[in-house]
C-alpha cells in the first residue's frame, strides 16, 4: 500500500513528497521561464513566440474575468505563474513517480489536497485583498450584505464552497488519474502474466494521454475560477 512520508516540524505535519515535488516543479519553472525569455529580439524566434503565447493565453483568462483594469496589471503575472505551475505539478506523477519501500518520495504534488488547498488559500486571499483596496475594508464587508442584509449567511457560506470546490476539484481528478494508473501498473499489468501484460501497456498509454488532457484543461478551470472569484470581489453587483 502506498503511503506518505510525512515528518513533523514544530508541531505541523510536513509530506516529503509534496515539499520535493513542489520544488522540483518550482526549480523546472523557473528554468523554463528563464530559457525561454533569454535573447529576446525585435522579431521575435520560437522560444519568444511560446512564451508570448503563453503570456497572452493567461492574459486573455485575466481580461475576460476581471473588468478592473487596475486589477489585471497587477494579476497578468499572477495568472501566468499559477498556470504554468499548476500544469507542470499536474504532469509529475504521470511521468516520474519515485519509491522506497512502501513510501512514495515523488508524486504530483496535486494529488495531494493540502497543496489544491494552498493554492485556493492564495487566490481567495488575493481576491479579499483586491476587494478592500477596490472598497475599503468598510465598503468590502458591507458587500456581503448586498443587496439586502439576510445575504450575509449565503455570502459567508459561498465562502466556503468557493475555497472547497476550487481545491477539491483539481485534487479530485489529479488523484484519481494517478490511481487509475498505479491499478494498472500495479494490478492489472501482472495479474496474469503476458496476456494482461500485453493489454495493460495500450491502457496504460491511452489512459496517460487522457490524463495530460485532463490536466491541462484543471489548470486552466483553477486559474480561470481563480480569476472569476477576483473579478467579483472588484465588481460591485
Amino acid at each position: 500500500m502506498e503511503k506518505s512520508f510525512v515528518f513533523k516540524f514544530m508541531g505541523l505535519n510536513f509530506d516529503l513528497a509534496g515539499i520535493i515535488g513542489s520544488t522540483l516543479m518550482a526549480a523546472v519553472v523557473l528554468f523554463v521561464c528563464i530559457w525561454l525569455s533569454r535573447e529576446v529580439e525585435l522579431k521575435p524566434n520560437k522560444k519568444q513566440n511560446a512564451l508570448e503565447y503563453l503570456l497572452d493565453f493567461t492574459d486573455n483568462i485575466v481580461k475576460g474575468n476581471v473588468s478592473d483594469t487596475a486589477a489585471q496589471k497587477h494579476l497578468s503575472l499572477y495568472a501566468f505563474v499559477l498556470f504554468i505551475f499548476i500544469w507542470c505539478m499536474n504532469m509529475l506523477g504521470l511521468f516520474l513517480e519515485v519509491k522506497v519501500g512502501d513510501f512514495t518520495l515523488v508524486k504530483s504534488p496535486t494529488a495531494d489536497p493540502v497543496t489544491t488547498m494552498a493554492f485556493a488559500m492564495m487566490s481567495l486571499l488575493l481576491s479579499f485583498s483586491f476587494g478592500m483596496q477596490k472598497f475599503g475594508v468598510k465598503g468590502y464587508f458591507k458587500n456581503y450584505s448586498a443587496p439586502v442584509s439576510f445575504m450575509l449567511p449565503i455570502n459567508l457560506i459561498e465562502e466556503v464552497t468557493n475555497f472547497l470546490t476550487l481545491s477539491l476539484r483539481l485534487f479530485g481528478n489529479i488523484f484519481a488519474g494517478e490511481v487509475l494508473l498505479t491499478l494498472i501498473g500495479n494490478s492489472l499489468a501482472p495479474s496474469m502474466g503476458i496476456p494482461t501484460l500485453i493489454v495493460s501497456a495500450p491502457l496504460a498509454m491511452i489512459w496517460q494521454g487522457f490524463s495530460v488532457f485532463i490536466g491541462s484543461i484543471q489548470a486552466y478551470v483553477f486559474v480561470t475560477l481563480s480569476m472569476v472569484y477576483i473579478g467579483k470581489k472588484v465588481t460591485k453587483e
